[in-house]
């Protein structure tokens, strides 16, 4: 099963849900007002259309994550080297790292990462 497309608002709201989850629906229209700026109907018009896209639930006023920050991120990455850079991991991180120095503590854990896929530690 894919993960369906979080539009960028939505993950602002995923982001407070995946780091209290779970909370009820009025506390998670509290910090959206507080760190958004969100009246609480919007915050509720949101919640129900990621319950009916399957990313949320609301049960009983309590709101829980059905996708998981992890599973969000890994989406919108192999959406992006897909569709901005045909499917090209390499030409991915050669953009990345044209605009951005990486630190030779970055490097270190790049490259240790790369040993574990090669062992057959990371799939």
């Amino acid at each position: 099963m894919s993960t369906p497309k979080i539009h960028e608002s939505e993950y602002r709201l995923c982001l407070i849900v995946w780091e209290r989850e779970p909370l009820s629906a009025v506390e998670l229209a509290k910090l959206c007002r507080e760190r958004l700026d969100w009246k609480r109907t919007t915050t509720y018009t949101v919640v129900k259309r990621l319950c009916e896209r399957g990313i949320l639930h609301n049960d009983d006023g309590i709101v829980t994550s059905l996708v998981s920050k992890g599973d969000a991120q890994q989406s919108e990455i192999d959406e992006l080297v897909v569709k901005r850079f045909e499917g090209s991991l390499p030409a991915f991180i050669a953009a990345f790292t044209r605009s951005r120095k990486l630190s030779d503590m970055e490097l270190d854990e790049v490259q240790s990462m790369i040993d574990r896929i090669r062992r057959g530690e990371i799939k």
